[in-house]
């Protein structure tokens, strides 16, 4: 699976690393991370529990940061293991530029499963892995204008408007956020894996409530797997790395 992407975020560079790097932002988005781990400077660990219908699962993903060129990009490289439902592994790169009083951020990502993943179909996984990052830079666009505004993250009035995309995307369910335990690595670090660990709740509930339908309004079930769930949950642990190593690479670069 590969996907790229480009997003335009309505605050500039610096306050957009200042966002990833703020500890309120574990409290107000994270769902179900139990442990994010800085082995050392480049080596991360992270276990992420989530639980949707009747499916709940546990995932362990290994990280691993290179090429860094902070804040302007960085490529991360990770693996995940999710017990029966398979294993992955990925790498992307990010690219963040100043324009003015906004910054564009592109990326790229590409992934390889194994196990009951590799039997899923690439067409649901790679729709369900562009909705996902399109629903992250939302969460990313919404936390810089909580900030800007000076109001609480954890606000429920704290509602802001999604980034501008350059591709339009379906309205998502919102994620229910769920207690988090304290974490072994750095609150930088962890603020910024609470960004995109916030996306899989989203996309998942998405996943599993499907569109209104024309009689009732009420969410009609999407005919999707266990194995499918499985799929995405993995691919987002292997993000979850993806931001960590590069929220700790700005923490040693601005020390």
């Amino acid at each position: 699976m590969e996907m790229t992407g480009e997003v335009r975020i309505p605050a500039s560079r610096d306050v957009v690393w200042s966002a990833l790097n703020n500890p309120a932002v574990l409290k107000a988005c994270i769902p179900g991370c139990e442990e994010l781990t800085a082995r050392s400077e480049t080596d991360m660990a992270a276990v992420v529990a989530i639980r949707i219908g009747p499916v709940s699962s546990r995932f362990n993903c290994a990280v691993r940061l290179s090429e860094l060129d902070a804040p302007h990009g960085y490529r991360l490289t990770g693996e995940g293991q999710g017990g029966v439902a398979g294993h992955a592994r990925g790498e992307a790169t990010v690219r963040l530029m100043a324009d003015g009083a906004e910054t564009v951020l592109s990326y790229t990502f590409s992934a390889q499963v194994g196990g009951k993943l590799a039997q899923l179909g690439s067409r649901l996984v790679d729709a369900t892995a562009k909705t996902l990052s399109s629903v992250f830079f939302k969460n990313l666009a919404k936390q810089v204008e909580i900030r800007q505004q000076g109001e609480p993250s954890n606000s429920p009035e704290a509602a802001a408007p999604a980034a501008k995309e350059l591709t339009a995307t379906p309205p998502l369910q919102p994620a229910r956020t769920m207690p988090a335990r304290p974490a072994a690595a750095s609150a930088r670090g962890m603020a910024a894996a609470a960004l995109i660990v916030a996306i899989v709740s989203a996309v998942l509930t998405w996943s599993s409530l499907g569109a209104p339908t024309a009689m009732t309004g009420a969410p009609a079930p999407v005919p999707v797997s266990a194995e499918f769930n499985a799929a995405v949950q993995l691919l987002i642990v292997l993000a979850v790395g993806y931001l960590l190593g590069r929220s700790n690479a700005v923490s040693r670069d601005t020390h």
